[in-house]
């Protein structure tokens, strides 16, 4: 009996993903400002991170001292080539450049990134009404030289667009029984190099 109720449960929020993805072909997109972002080679506008395409996923990371929006970021790098076959894709926070290179570096993160610095963008273009930083993705469209906002979706434990709290979901966890690290490596009780200058 259980197995039957998953099933169909499973075909519902198929079917309602299916209608959620229709309403959101149909959303009438709306204007935004030129919106101003700080990138390792200088300032650029919102319309220039579209680098001539007609769309553009701006996805909002609240940068390196979030692990979640580390576990997101993770994954999407992993389909980004796929991502950036039908758009151009950005990861935007308010680290630094110079932060927000090194930390990507430090996760093989591919992405092309652009730092809000805390202004406008992230005040006014939030995924989250009354919550600037909530992490989560804007999609844009471009109609000559006006950018247009046509989709918004916030990220959040068990959400959409992180597959794998459905596998851990498999298992009978949740975020009550696991948080992303970092990290998950472990110093063994002996190491084989004796492990002078290790960091951990």
């Amino acid at each position: 009996m259980a197995d039957n109720d998953i099933a169909s449960l499973e075909r519902q929020i198929f079917e309602l993903t299916a209608q959620l993805n229709e309403l959101r072909r149909n959303s009438v997109p709306l204007p935004v400002p030129g919106y101003r972002f700080a990138t390792l080679t200088g300032e650029v506008t919102l319309l220039e991170l579209f680098a001539g395409r007609d769309r553009l996923l701006a996805i909002h990371n609240m940068g390196q001292g979030c692990r979640y929006c580390t576990l997101w970021a993770d994954g999407f790098n992993g389909m980004l080539s796929h991502l950036e076959d039908a758009m151009s894709v950005v990861l935007l926070s308010g680290d630094p450049p110079a932060l927000q290179r090194d930390f990507a570096n430090s996760r093989n993160w591919r992405f092309r990134l652009a730092s809000h610095v805390g202004g406008d963008y992230i005040k006014e273009q939030t995924v989250m009404e009354g919550l600037d930083n909530m992490p989560g993705a804007v999609l844009y469209e471009r109609q000559g030289d006006q950018v247009l906002r046509k989709n918004s979706c916030v990220f959040g434990p068990g959400d959409l667009y992180c597959s794998l709290w459905s596998l851990l979901g498999l298992a009978g966890l949740g975020e009550a029984e696991w948080t992303p690290q970092y990290r998950y490596w472990r110093r063994p009780e002996k190491m084989d190099d004796g492990g002078a200058n290790l960091l951990e």
